[in-house]
């Protein structure tokens, strides 16, 4: 195969993938351009990590969707560094969520957690909660949205528990690579509390339109877990999605008639 041919061949499947495949060479090294590009990709997922949610610009924006204005809870990591340092802080709740939430009862509990790619839930977490108001509010009672910095996924449990929340979402900015800085996952955990295992979690991840899962999927597949885990009774492991079989009998279906 020429260098031509090669490069028309890797063309090709770069456009099926954001893997860094076929490269090139410079001698035993990569070339210049490919080593420009991962080191401004490796910048890139380190800015994600480092910088801060901006909550008042997110707090308009979800504002705007009539959800209710949300609230701002913190964990005990004190900044950025220490979140970074101690996961465990991470996961608790920097005051006694009693005092700050209306424990008025709900069906869902939806939660903006900056994790570790803000970027992601700046960018993408309005949409990602707009998608999920259409397909959930009119089933389910909403409580107001609640933003969660220096937030692990496990302190969405505290402030479910606070809420009295039958379900909590906890939409969260997932850990940067090197193909994707922006990527938001939504762990989904049924009658929250304190101490859950991931085991007892679900999550829909890799959401980062247009390349990633698009919002409206993002929430379809939510709304079907949640409602399986209402009847269920649970979430976690025995709770599957389902809701790609209906497309993968239709294919194999066509495949079989053909």
């Amino acid at each position: 195969m020429n260098q031509a041919a090669a490069q028309d061949f890797w063309d090709e499947l770069r456009k099926l993938t954001q893997a860094r495949i076929g490269l090139g060479r410079a001698g035993d090294a990569l070339p210049t351009r490919r080593v420009l590009e991962l080191a401004a990709a490796h910048a890139e997922a380190r800015d994600a990590v480092h910088t801060p949610l901006d909550v008042a610009s997110l707090t308009a924006a979800v504002t705007e969707l009539g959800l209710g204005r949300p609230i701002h809870v913190r964990s005990r990591a004190a900044d950025r560094s220490e979140y970074l340092r101690r996961p465990d802080l991470g996961r608790l709740p920097e005051t006694d969520l009693a005092q700050e939430l209306s424990p008025d009862g709900c069906d869902i509990a939806v939660i903006l957690a900056d994790g570790l790619s803000p970027r992601a839930v700046h960018e993408h977490g309005p949409a990602v909660l707009a998608a999920l108001k259409d397909e959930l509010a009119q089933r389910y009672r909403l409580a107001p949205p609640v933003i969660a910095t220096q937030a692990r996924v496990a302190l969405g449990d505290h402030i479910g528990q606070a809420l009295r929340a039958d379900t909590v979402l906890v939409l969260i900015g997932e850990r940067p690579g090197l193909s994707v800085a922006d990527s938001l996952g939504v762990y989904l955990t049924h009658r929250p509390r304190p101490g859950c295992a991931d085991s007892q979690r679900n999550c829909v991840s890799n959401i980062h339109p247009p390349e990633g899962l698009g919002y409206a999927a993002a929430a379809q597949v939510v709304a079907g877990l949640v409602a399986g885990a209402r009847r269920l009774g649970r979430s976690g492991v025995e709770l599957k999605d389902t809701s790609g079989r209906a497309e993968v009998a239709a294919t194999a279906g066509r495949i079989i008639d053909t």
